[in-house]
């Protein structure tokens, strides 16, 4: 339930949404699911590493499954984006994101990274407690259509359909997205 956990809980819920992923099992020092969206396989990670260490296990999957960066993309928290808002860009900075920062050294920079917006506390000195802080009752209103509209829509993600994608998140959060 941890803001930092918010890139889980998208793939949480595109294994509910799709019943073509397998049972999550261990390897790669993560939880690995494996599926189809659309024509594409898909293979979900979710790193049981700390999190500053995540670039270990998907690195590890990467070399394995003979992956390169253009076929990573990371769900992550993003403190600087308003709750229920989504960006997606490829390569760039961590932004001080420690996990970001590891996949960066383990998997390089080029990958695409899906941004999903927390919000910001307001002072740097809460930033720790934020994060790390569960989500608040009154965050479901956001929280929940936003996995949904991803889970719904990754289709387009997969198909390269970057724009459509967003636009979609965007029609169904719109409403109930914070400003």
């Amino acid at each position: 339930g941890q803001r930092h956990n918010i890139g889980f809980m998208a793939v949480d819920e595109i294994v509910r949404r799709h019943s073509s992923f397998s049972p999550w099992q261990k390897k790669f020092s993560a939880e690995v699911s494996e599926g189809r969206i659309g024509s594409e396989k898909v293979l979900l990670i979710k790193p049981q590493t700390f999190m500053n260490k995540s670039g270990q296990s998907v690195g590890e999957a990467m070399r394995f499954y003979k992956l390169s960066e253009q076929d990573l993309s990371v769900f992550y928290d993003e403190l600087d984006l308003a709750p229920a808002k989504v960006r997606i860009k490829r390569g760039g900075g961590s932004g001080g994101h420690n996990g970001i920062r590891s996949l960066d050294a383990h998997c390089g920079q080029s990958y695409q990274r899906v941004r999903l917006g927390i919000g910001h506390p307001g002072h740097r000195d809460r930033v720790t407690g934020h994060v790390l802080g569960n989500f608040a009752k009154a965050d479901q209103i956001w929280l929940e259509p936003l996995l949904e509209a991803l889970a719904n829509n990754i289709e387009l993600l997969v198909a390269g359909d970057n724009s459509g994608f967003i636009n979609k998140i965007a029609l169904a959060t719109g409403d109930v997205a914070p400003d």
